[in-house]
C-alpha cells in the first residue's frame, strides 16, 4: 500500500453503531476511467502517493483504505423544500473512510453515485458524469474564492449508460469522492428527533462538538448551537460575497461544521440579480441568490428545535443562540465583502458602508457589470484605480451609484497590495464560472472526449486561488 507517512486513519463516525449508518457494498463497475485526481488536496491527507491502479481500486472499486472499517450510509432525514421527507438518507453515496489532514482535522471521504444503499428507495444510485464534472468545477471555484467547501478528491468515469428524465439520455456514469470536514447533517439530528431518539441526539451532540466544535463544553446545547450557527452565518456571508447560489438548501444539505457541499443545481451569479434561482424545480424562488440566509437560519430553526429536546430547560439559551444568526452574518457578509475587495477594516460603520455601496453600484449597473469582474478590477481599492479606469470595464465605471462606491473603497487601505503583482492581475478577465463556459466544457467531454479544457481550468483556478490568497 502506498499511503504516505502522513496518512492518519481515525473513522470515529464508524464507532457510533449500527443506528447510525449501515453497512454497504459499492457497486460492480464495468469500467473505472480516471479522469479527475486532486492530489494537492490528496496530499494533504497522505493519499497522493497512491498509484493510478491504487486510486481506482480505492476510489472506483471501493477496497477499504489500511485502517477504515468498509462504507457505511449514513442515516438522516430532512425538509426538501420545507417538507419534512423521514425517507431519505445516503441513497447513492457512502463515508467511506475518515482520516486526519495536516492540521489535525477530521476529514471525510464521502462518495456519490457509488451504488444502491438501504435508502436509494427507486434511485439507481449513480451519478452522471455530467453531474460529477459540475461538482468539481462547483467546489474547485469556491474554493478559490476562500469559500468554505469540500474539495472533490476523484471523478472516475465508470462505463454505464444512465437514464434520466431531465438531461439527454443515456448519458455517461461516474462516481465521485469528496473530501470533506463532515457529513454529519442537521437531517441527522432530526431522524434521531424524529424517532424520539433523546439519547441519539445526546450521542450525536457530543460527537459533532468534540470533533468540530471542541472549545463547547461537554452537554453544552446552546453553546453547540451558537457554534454551528456562527459557521454557519460565515459561510453563507462567504456564498453571497462569491455570488454563489447553492440551489437546494434542504436541512441534509447543510452540516455542522459550516462547509458546503453536495454541489447539484448550482449557479454563479452573472450579475447582481437576488431573485436569481440555480434549480429549475425552485418555481417558488425559495432558495434564490437573496434568500439564501434565510433559508440557512429557517434550517438552523429545524436544528435548534431538535436540541430542545435534551435541553428544554434551556430554551431560553438557544433561543439567544438561534437569534445571533443575523448580527452574525451582517458581521461577517462586511469582512467577506472587504476580502473580495482585498481592502482592510475601518470599523464597523464605514465597512458597512463600502459593503453597502457596493451592491449598490451592482445594482445599479444592472446587466451591464457582471459580479465577479468587479472585485477583480477593483482588487486592492486605491491600488486598482489604474487598472480599473483602464480596463475594459472603464467606461462602466461612471455616475453617482460608482462615486459612492468609489469613496468608500478608497477610504480602506489596500490589505497586502504586493498581491497585485501576481500575473493573474495582468489579465483583462478574471475566472469566473457561469453556465456557458460550463457547458462549454462539458461539450469539449461529450463530443470529443476531450478532458484538457476542463483540466486548463482547474490548473487556472488553481492559480487563481493563489492569487487571491497570497
Amino acid at each position: 500500500m502506498s499511503v504516505s507517512s502522513a496518512y492518519r486513519p481515525d473513522p470515529c463516525f464508524f464507532d457510533l453503531g449500527p443506528e447510525f449508518g449501515d453497512r454497504v457494498q459499492a457497486a460492480d463497475f464495468p469500467q473505472t476511467i480516471l479522469r479527475v485526481r486532486n492530489d494537492r488536496a490528496a496530499a494533504t491527507v497522505g493519499l497522493e502517493t497512491l498509484s493510478d491502479d491504487e486510486w481506482r481500486a480505492h476510489f472506483g472499486r471501493f477496497a477499504p483504505l489500511p485502517g477504515q472499517p468498509g462504507p457505511i450510509a449514513m442515516r438522516y432525514h430532512g425538509h426538501q423544500f420545507r417538507t419534512y421527507n423521514p425517507d431519505i438518507g445516503d441513497g447513492r453515496g457512502f463515508l467511506a473512510a475518515q482520516l486526519r489532514d495536516d492540521q489535525n482535522r477530521l476529514l471525510d471521504l464521502g462518495t456519490k453515485g457509488s451504488g444502491q444503499t438501504p435508502w436509494s428507495r427507486r434511485g439507481d444510485g449513480r451519478l452522471t458524469l455530467k453531474g460529477g464534472m459540475r461538482e468539481v468545477l462547483a467546489a474547485a471555484m469556491l474554493e478559490s474564492l476562500g469559500v468554505p467547501t469540500c474539495r472533490i478528491l476523484s471523478l472516475i468515469e465508470t462505463g454505464e449508460a444512465l437514464e434520466r428524465g431531465d438531461e439527454p439520455s443515456p448519458t455517461r456514469s461516474a462516481v465521485m469522492v469528496r473530501l470533506s470536514h463532515s457529513h454529519i447533517r442537521f437531517g441527522t439530528f432530526q431522524r434521531a428527533a424524529y424517532y424520539g431518539r433523546k439519547d441519539q441526539i445526546e450521542v450525536l451532540l457530543e460527537h459533532a462538538r468534540s470533533l468540530y466544535h471542541p472549545s463547547v463544553a461537554p452537554g453544552d446545547a446552546p453553546g453547540f448551537l451558537a457554534a454551528v450557527v456562527e459557521a454557519s452565518a460565515r459561510l453563507t456571508a462567504k456564498w453571497i460575497s462569491a455570488g454563489f447560489v447553492h440551489g437546494v438548501l434542504n436541512t441534509d444539505n447543510l452540516n455542522v461544521a459550516g462547509e458546503s457541499f453536495d454541489y447539484g443545481p448550482w449557479r454563479f451569479l452573472p450579475h447582481y440579480d437576488p431573485a436569481f434561482t440555480a434549480a429549475y424545480f425552485d418555481s417558488q424562488g425559495l432558495y434564490a441568490f437573496a434568500r439564501q440566509p434565510e433559508a440557512v437560519f429557517w434550517n438552523l430553526t429545524q436544528l435548534a428545535g431538535c436540541l430542545k429536546l435534551i435541553a428544554e430547560p434551556q430554551v431560553a439559551a438557544l433561543t439567544e443562540a438561534l437569534n445571533g444568526f443575523g448580527p452574525a452574518y451582517i458581521r461577517h457578509l462586511r469582512a467577506a465583502f472587504l476580502n473580495r475587495l482585498g481592502v482592510k477594516s475601518l470599523g464597523e460603520a464605514a465597512d458597512q458602508r463600502l459593503l453597502d455601496a457596493t451592491l449598490a453600484l451592482l445594482r445599479d449597473k444592472g446587466e451591464a457589470l457582471r459580479w465577479e469582474p468587479l472585485f477583480f478590477d477593483w482588487f486592492g481599492g486605491f491600488s486598482s484605480s489604474a487598472r480599473a479606469l483602464g480596463g475594459v470595464r472603464g467606461k462602466t465605471y461612471q455616475g453617482e451609484a460608482f462615486d459612492a462606491f468609489r469613496f468608500a473603497l478608497l477610504e480602506h487601505e489596500p490589505d497586502r497590495p504586493e498581491r497585485l503583482e501576481h500575473p493573474m492581475f495582468a489579465a483583462p478577465e478574471p475566472e469566473e464560472m457561469l453556465i456557458d463556459e460550463v457547458e462549454t466544457l462539458w461539450s469539449a467531454i461529450e463530443q470529443g472526449d476531450d478532458w484538457s479544457p476542463l483540466h486548463a481550468k482547474l490548473a487556472r483556478l488553481d492559480a487563481a486561488g493563489k492569487a487571491w490568497a497570497l
